[in-house]
Protein backbone atom coordinates (compact mmCIF):
# COMPACT_ATOMS: atom_id res chain seq x y z
CA UNK A 1 0.00 0.00 0.00
CA UNK A 2 1.13 3.28 -0.69
CA UNK A 3 0.27 6.76 -0.52
CA UNK A 4 -1.37 6.11 3.33
CA UNK A 5 -0.13 8.23 6.42
CA UNK A 6 -0.32 6.72 9.70
CA UNK A 7 0.62 8.69 12.46
CA UNK A 8 0.81 7.52 16.35
CA UNK A 9 1.28 11.36 17.79
CA UNK A 10 -1.52 11.99 20.58
CA UNK A 11 -3.68 14.95 20.26
CA UNK A 12 -4.19 16.81 23.54
CA UNK A 13 -7.18 18.84 23.61
CA UNK A 14 -9.30 20.48 26.45
CA UNK A 15 -12.75 21.84 26.67
CA UNK A 16 -15.04 23.60 28.84
CA UNK A 17 -18.43 23.86 29.39
CA UNK A 18 -19.86 27.44 30.62
CA UNK A 19 -19.96 26.51 34.19
CA UNK A 20 -16.76 27.79 35.40
CA UNK A 21 -15.24 28.69 32.05
CA UNK A 22 -11.83 30.70 34.61
CA UNK A 23 -10.71 27.69 36.04
CA UNK A 24 -10.52 25.93 32.56
CA UNK A 25 -8.89 28.54 31.44
CA UNK A 26 -6.13 28.46 34.33
CA UNK A 27 -5.94 24.33 33.88
CA UNK A 28 -5.09 25.01 30.05
CA UNK A 29 -3.03 27.55 30.39
CA UNK A 30 -0.59 25.72 33.02
CA UNK A 31 -0.56 22.67 30.17
CA UNK A 32 0.22 25.75 27.49
CA UNK A 33 -2.78 25.14 25.41
CA UNK A 34 -5.05 26.61 24.79
CA UNK A 35 -8.92 25.95 25.08
CA UNK A 36 -11.03 24.73 21.96
CA UNK A 37 -13.43 27.16 20.94
CA UNK A 38 -16.80 26.22 21.25
CA UNK A 39 -20.00 27.51 20.70
CA UNK A 40 -22.87 26.55 23.22
CA UNK A 41 -26.02 28.28 23.92
CA UNK A 42 -29.84 27.48 24.74
CA UNK A 43 -32.62 26.95 22.52
CA UNK A 44 -36.31 29.23 23.36
CA UNK A 45 -37.54 25.90 24.84
CA UNK A 46 -34.24 26.20 26.96
CA UNK A 47 -32.94 23.19 25.30
CA UNK A 48 -28.71 23.50 25.10
CA UNK A 49 -26.87 23.29 21.82
CA UNK A 50 -22.97 22.68 22.26
CA UNK A 51 -20.41 22.40 19.09
CA UNK A 52 -16.45 22.31 18.90
CA UNK A 53 -15.78 24.78 16.39
CA UNK A 54 -11.99 22.54 15.26
CA UNK A 55 -12.02 19.12 14.40
CA UNK A 56 -11.61 16.64 17.53
CA UNK A 57 -10.66 13.47 15.66
CA UNK A 58 -8.38 11.06 17.23
CA UNK A 59 -7.59 13.33 20.27
CA UNK A 60 -7.59 12.46 23.67
CA UNK A 61 -10.21 15.00 25.01
CA UNK A 62 -10.29 16.25 28.78
CA UNK A 63 -13.46 18.45 28.88
CA UNK A 64 -14.27 20.00 32.53
CA UNK A 65 -17.25 21.21 33.98
CA UNK A 66 -17.88 22.06 37.56
CA UNK A 67 -21.18 21.11 38.71
CA UNK A 68 -22.34 24.24 40.33
CA UNK A 69 -25.92 25.99 40.56
CA UNK A 70 -28.04 25.82 38.20
CA UNK A 71 -26.90 22.08 38.54
CA UNK A 72 -28.99 20.25 36.61
CA UNK A 73 -28.84 23.06 33.74
CA UNK A 74 -24.69 22.42 33.59
CA UNK A 75 -24.84 18.11 34.21
CA UNK A 76 -26.91 17.90 30.84
CA UNK A 77 -24.51 20.38 28.77
CA UNK A 78 -21.62 17.92 29.94
CA UNK A 79 -23.27 14.82 28.93
CA UNK A 80 -24.07 16.88 25.44
CA UNK A 81 -20.57 18.05 25.27
CA UNK A 82 -19.18 14.05 26.05
CA UNK A 83 -22.02 12.83 23.25
CA UNK A 84 -20.99 15.18 21.13
CA UNK A 85 -16.81 14.30 21.63
CA UNK A 86 -17.95 10.58 20.77
CA UNK A 87 -19.80 11.72 17.32
CA UNK A 88 -16.52 13.85 16.80
CA UNK A 89 -14.45 10.53 17.01
CA UNK A 90 -12.37 11.40 19.64
CA UNK A 91 -10.12 9.07 20.46
CA UNK A 92 -10.63 8.91 24.26
CA UNK A 93 -12.66 11.27 26.62
CA UNK A 94 -12.37 11.68 30.18
CA UNK A 95 -14.55 13.59 32.14
CA UNK A 96 -13.19 16.26 34.56
CA UNK A 97 -15.37 17.05 37.80
CA UNK A 98 -13.86 19.86 39.85
CA UNK A 99 -17.36 19.06 41.92
CA UNK A 100 -19.35 16.37 41.15
CA UNK A 101 -22.77 17.11 41.11
CA UNK A 102 -25.18 14.77 43.38
CA UNK A 103 -22.20 13.21 45.68
CA UNK A 104 -24.30 13.19 48.60
CA UNK A 105 -27.13 11.10 47.29
CA UNK A 106 -24.31 8.09 47.72
CA UNK A 107 -26.72 5.66 49.48
CA UNK A 108 -30.04 5.12 50.26
CA UNK A 109 -31.13 6.12 54.24
CA UNK A 110 -35.09 5.29 53.76
CA UNK A 111 -36.91 2.79 50.89
CA UNK A 112 -37.89 4.18 47.65
CA UNK A 113 -34.75 7.00 47.47
CA UNK A 114 -32.55 6.87 44.49
CA UNK A 115 -28.74 6.76 44.38
CA UNK A 116 -28.01 9.91 42.38
CA UNK A 117 -24.28 9.76 42.84
CA UNK A 118 -24.46 5.98 41.10
CA UNK A 119 -26.97 7.53 38.36
CA UNK A 120 -24.68 10.66 37.19
CA UNK A 121 -21.84 7.87 36.99
CA UNK A 122 -23.96 5.36 34.56
CA UNK A 123 -25.25 8.80 32.24
CA UNK A 124 -21.62 9.97 32.13
CA UNK A 125 -20.50 6.29 30.69
CA UNK A 126 -23.40 6.43 28.39
CA UNK A 127 -22.45 9.16 27.10
CA UNK A 128 -19.43 7.98 26.29
CA UNK A 129 -17.09 9.11 28.96
CA UNK A 130 -13.60 6.50 29.26
CA UNK A 131 -12.20 7.93 32.23
CA UNK A 132 -13.20 10.36 35.05
CA UNK A 133 -11.08 12.97 36.91
CA UNK A 134 -12.62 14.15 40.20
CA UNK A 135 -11.49 16.28 43.29
CA UNK A 136 -12.93 15.19 46.95
CA UNK A 137 -15.56 13.40 46.41
CA UNK A 138 -17.90 13.74 49.20
CA UNK A 139 -17.47 9.85 49.72
CA UNK A 140 -14.39 7.42 48.07
CA UNK A 141 -17.33 4.67 47.50
CA UNK A 142 -18.46 6.92 44.42
CA UNK A 143 -15.03 5.83 42.72
CA UNK A 144 -16.50 2.42 42.34
CA UNK A 145 -19.92 3.61 40.64
CA UNK A 146 -18.27 4.76 37.55
CA UNK A 147 -17.40 1.12 35.42
CA UNK A 148 -13.85 2.71 33.98
CA UNK A 149 -10.93 4.90 35.53
CA UNK A 150 -11.26 7.19 38.41
CA UNK A 151 -8.76 9.35 39.43
CA UNK A 152 -9.57 10.64 42.43
CA UNK A 153 -7.43 13.89 43.26
CA UNK A 154 -7.39 15.89 46.96
CA UNK A 155 -6.94 18.88 47.85
CA UNK A 156 -5.55 18.55 51.23
CA UNK A 157 -2.13 19.34 50.05
CA UNK A 158 -2.66 22.58 49.01
CA UNK A 159 -4.97 23.66 51.83
CA UNK A 160 -2.77 22.25 54.16
CA UNK A 161 0.61 23.78 53.06
CA UNK A 162 -1.29 26.92 53.95
CA UNK A 163 -2.58 26.50 56.79
CA UNK A 164 1.29 25.16 57.65
CA UNK A 165 2.64 28.26 56.53
CA UNK A 166 0.22 30.96 57.92
CA UNK A 167 -0.47 28.73 61.01
CA UNK A 168 2.15 26.21 61.50
CA UNK A 169 4.17 28.41 64.27
CA UNK A 170 0.94 27.97 66.69
CA UNK A 171 -0.57 25.21 68.74
CA UNK A 172 -2.80 22.87 66.59
CA UNK A 173 -5.63 20.73 66.69
CA UNK A 174 -7.42 19.23 63.39
CA UNK A 175 -11.34 19.13 64.20
CA UNK A 176 -13.81 17.03 62.09
CA UNK A 177 -17.28 18.55 61.65
CA UNK A 178 -18.47 15.31 62.44
CA UNK A 179 -17.00 11.04 63.34
CA UNK A 180 -17.53 10.35 59.52
CA UNK A 181 -14.60 12.56 58.45
CA UNK A 182 -12.07 11.30 61.20
CA UNK A 183 -10.00 9.39 58.70
CA UNK A 184 -9.44 12.70 56.66
CA UNK A 185 -8.60 14.59 59.84
CA UNK A 186 -6.22 11.93 60.42
CA UNK A 187 -4.47 12.65 57.03
CA UNK A 188 -4.26 16.83 57.84
CA UNK A 189 -2.97 15.72 61.61
CA UNK A 190 0.12 13.64 59.62
CA UNK A 191 0.78 16.40 57.20
CA UNK A 192 0.73 18.79 60.80
CA UNK A 193 3.54 17.44 62.77
CA UNK A 194 0.76 14.79 64.08
CA UNK A 195 -1.17 17.66 65.63
CA UNK A 196 -4.26 16.51 67.97
CA UNK A 197 -7.56 15.52 66.51
CA UNK A 198 -10.91 16.57 67.92
CA UNK A 199 -14.43 16.02 66.16
CA UNK A 200 -17.85 17.77 66.77
CA UNK A 201 -20.45 15.11 67.47
CA UNK A 202 -23.68 16.25 66.19
CA UNK A 203 -27.21 14.87 65.03
CA UNK A 204 -29.05 15.11 61.95
CA UNK A 205 -32.67 15.15 60.57
CA UNK A 206 -32.69 12.98 57.65
CA UNK A 207 -36.16 14.65 56.62
CA UNK A 208 -34.78 18.05 56.50
CA UNK A 209 -31.93 18.86 54.08
CA UNK A 210 -29.14 20.62 55.08
CA UNK A 211 -29.54 20.94 58.59
CA UNK A 212 -27.72 19.62 61.90
CA UNK A 213 -27.21 19.99 64.88
CA UNK A 214 -23.59 20.33 66.86
CA UNK A 215 -24.16 18.67 69.91
CA UNK A 216 -20.49 18.26 72.03
CA UNK A 217 -16.96 18.72 71.15
CA UNK A 218 -14.84 15.13 71.50
CA UNK A 219 -11.21 15.82 72.40
CA UNK A 220 -9.26 18.66 73.84
CA UNK A 221 -9.44 21.87 71.73
CA UNK A 222 -8.81 24.42 75.06
CA UNK A 223 -6.44 27.18 73.89
CA UNK A 224 -5.39 25.66 70.98
CA UNK A 225 -5.91 26.87 66.48
CA UNK A 226 -8.57 24.57 65.74
CA UNK A 227 -8.47 24.07 61.39
CA UNK A 228 -12.01 22.39 60.93
CA UNK A 229 -11.75 20.73 58.32
CA UNK A 230 -14.32 19.46 55.54
CA UNK A 231 -14.84 18.46 51.87
CA UNK A 232 -17.60 21.58 51.61
CA UNK A 233 -19.70 24.46 52.66
CA UNK A 234 -23.21 24.29 51.34
CA UNK A 235 -25.08 26.66 53.37
CA UNK A 236 -23.05 27.13 55.92
CA UNK A 237 -25.33 25.77 59.07
CA UNK A 238 -23.46 22.64 60.41
CA UNK A 239 -19.70 24.27 59.87
CA UNK A 240 -20.53 27.83 61.82
CA UNK A 241 -22.31 25.85 64.77
CA UNK A 242 -18.80 23.83 65.18
CA UNK A 243 -17.08 26.78 65.48
CA UNK A 244 -18.89 28.35 67.59
CA UNK A 245 -19.21 24.83 69.59
CA UNK A 246 -15.18 25.12 69.47
CA UNK A 247 -14.78 28.49 70.83
CA UNK A 248 -17.54 28.02 73.52
CA UNK A 249 -15.30 24.37 74.67
CA UNK A 250 -11.82 27.57 75.10
CA UNK A 251 -10.22 27.04 71.66
CA UNK A 252 -8.23 30.00 71.12
CA UNK A 253 -9.61 30.74 67.60
CA UNK A 254 -11.19 28.66 64.60
CA UNK A 255 -9.71 27.84 60.75
CA UNK A 256 -11.81 26.51 58.08
CA UNK A 257 -10.54 24.81 55.90
CA UNK A 258 -12.75 22.93 52.97
CA UNK A 259 -12.19 22.11 49.28
CA UNK A 260 -16.22 23.33 47.62
CA UNK A 261 -17.59 26.30 48.38
CA UNK A 262 -21.28 25.95 47.71
CA UNK A 263 -22.22 28.78 49.85
CA UNK A 264 -25.62 28.56 49.26
CA UNK A 265 -28.18 30.82 50.48
CA UNK A 266 -27.89 32.93 53.71
CA UNK A 267 -24.12 31.02 53.68
CA UNK A 268 -21.75 33.44 53.31
CA UNK A 269 -23.78 36.09 55.66
CA UNK A 270 -23.23 33.08 58.00
CA UNK A 271 -19.56 33.06 57.83
CA UNK A 272 -18.15 36.80 57.92
CA UNK A 273 -20.77 36.84 61.30
CA UNK A 274 -18.95 33.73 62.68
CA UNK A 275 -15.99 33.57 64.67
CA UNK A 276 -14.16 31.90 62.56
CA UNK A 277 -10.72 33.48 62.33
CA UNK A 278 -10.59 32.91 58.31
CA UNK A 279 -12.12 30.42 55.54
CA UNK A 280 -9.76 28.82 53.31
CA UNK A 281 -11.20 27.13 49.92
CA UNK A 282 -10.40 26.46 46.61
CA UNK A 283 -11.96 27.51 43.11
CA UNK A 284 -13.26 24.09 41.96
CA UNK A 285 -16.34 26.16 42.06
CA UNK A 286 -17.16 29.79 40.49
CA UNK A 287 -17.54 32.33 43.70
CA UNK A 288 -18.97 35.16 42.27
CA UNK A 289 -17.83 38.83 43.62
CA UNK A 290 -20.30 39.07 45.85
CA UNK A 291 -20.14 35.85 47.96
CA UNK A 292 -16.38 37.01 49.39
CA UNK A 293 -16.06 38.24 51.79
CA UNK A 294 -12.56 39.59 54.14
CA UNK A 295 -11.62 36.56 55.65
CA UNK A 296 -12.14 34.45 52.62
CA UNK A 297 -8.66 32.59 51.35
CA UNK A 298 -9.20 30.61 47.79
CA UNK A 299 -6.63 28.36 46.28
CA UNK A 300 -6.14 27.19 43.16
CA UNK A 301 -7.12 23.97 41.94
CA UNK A 302 -6.04 24.32 38.72
CA UNK A 303 -2.30 23.31 39.07
CA UNK A 304 -3.71 20.42 40.51
CA UNK A 305 -5.71 19.39 37.76
CA UNK A 306 -3.17 19.92 34.89
CA UNK A 307 -0.68 17.76 36.47
CA UNK A 308 -3.54 15.48 36.57
CA UNK A 309 -4.44 16.01 33.34
CA UNK A 310 -0.67 16.11 32.19
CA UNK A 311 -0.03 12.31 33.75
CA UNK A 312 -3.07 10.51 31.96
CA UNK A 313 -1.96 11.93 28.43
CA UNK A 314 1.52 11.08 28.92
CA UNK A 315 0.13 7.57 30.53
CA UNK A 316 2.22 8.55 33.73
CA UNK A 317 1.31 8.21 37.17
CA UNK A 318 -1.49 9.91 38.43
CA UNK A 319 -1.06 7.68 41.99
CA UNK A 320 2.32 9.81 42.01
CA UNK A 321 0.01 13.10 43.01
CA UNK A 322 -1.98 11.48 46.03
CA UNK A 323 1.57 11.69 48.24
CA UNK A 324 -0.43 13.17 51.65
CA UNK A 325 2.36 12.16 54.35
CA UNK A 326 5.12 14.18 52.53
Amino acid sequence: MTGIKRTTEKNLMVLSGRAHPALAEEVASGLGIPLVPTTAYEFANSEIYVRFEESVRGSDAFVIQSHTAPINEWVMEHLIMVDALKRASAKRITVVLPFYGYARQDKKHRGREPISARLMADLFKAAGADRLICVDLHTAQIQGFFDGPVDHLQALPILSDYVAEHYGDEELAIVSPDAGRIKVAEQWSKRLDDAPLAFIHKTRDINRPNQSKANRVVGEVQGKTCILVDDMIDSGGTICQAVEALMAAGANSVVIAATHPIFSGEAVEKLRGSSAREVIVTNTLPIPEEKRFDKLIVLSIAPLISQAIHEVFEDGSVTSLFDLNR
